[in-house]
């Protein structure tokens, strides 16, 4: 008798972000299918899109970059140039603070996609069966790859080779100036 595989041992990837993204496609009507488009981790805007969903998430995800700016500049010293009527999420700004607060740059950002799983979450609490919970996994999925691609050898490296780069770059200006 064959024995079968033990399923709670085995790690299974998540089904890709794109892959995802072209069977919700195919599942959705056009209208649907084209919000897929507006979302994203790395560009949000102000603009209504008409999906309500979409709509609070650009402006959570927008709430967090202004108020990581805003502690940024503090943390620095510095003026902040940030508009000012975009809405405030309580739950972003704390978040962004905590960010700032962590030690190292890794840390920052797992406090930042913590509060970016949750504002999801948070939008659709009682939507069980409709676009949205279809929207949220496809940002959930660009989350995961996102955590995925962190990788604190290579980050190290990056930084030595970029802090090397200005430190002979300052030294080369100094040689010139003198």
């Amino acid at each position: 008798m064959a024995q079968l595989p033990c399923l709670i041992h085995e790690q299974k990837k998540p089904m890709s972000s794109a892959d995802f993204k072209e069977l919700a496609r195919s599942q959705m009507s056009k209208k649907d299918a084209s919000f897929l488009d507006q979302l994203s981790l790395n560009e949000t805007s102000f603009k209504k899109t008409g999906c309500s969903f979409i709509d609070k998430w650009n402006n959570w995800e927008n709430s967090l970059r202004l108020s990581l700016a805003k502690q940024r500049a503090v943390k620095l010293k510095r003026e902040n140039d940030q508009p000012s009527g975009a809405p405030v999420f309580m739950d972003a700004a704390a978040a962004a603070s905590k960010a700032i607060d962590e030690t190292s740059p890794l840390d920052g950002e797992e406090v930042i996609d913590k509060a970016r799983w949750y504002a999801i979450d948070s939008f659709t609490w009682n939507d069980f069966f409709n676009r949205n919970n279809v929207y949220a996994y496809y940002l959930k999925l660009l989350l995961l790859e996102r955590c995925e691609a962190f990788n604190a050898e290579k980050g190290f490296a990056e930084y030595k080779s970029l802090y090397a780069s200005i430190v002979e770059s300052a030294q080369n200006t100094l040689g010139e100036s003198t």
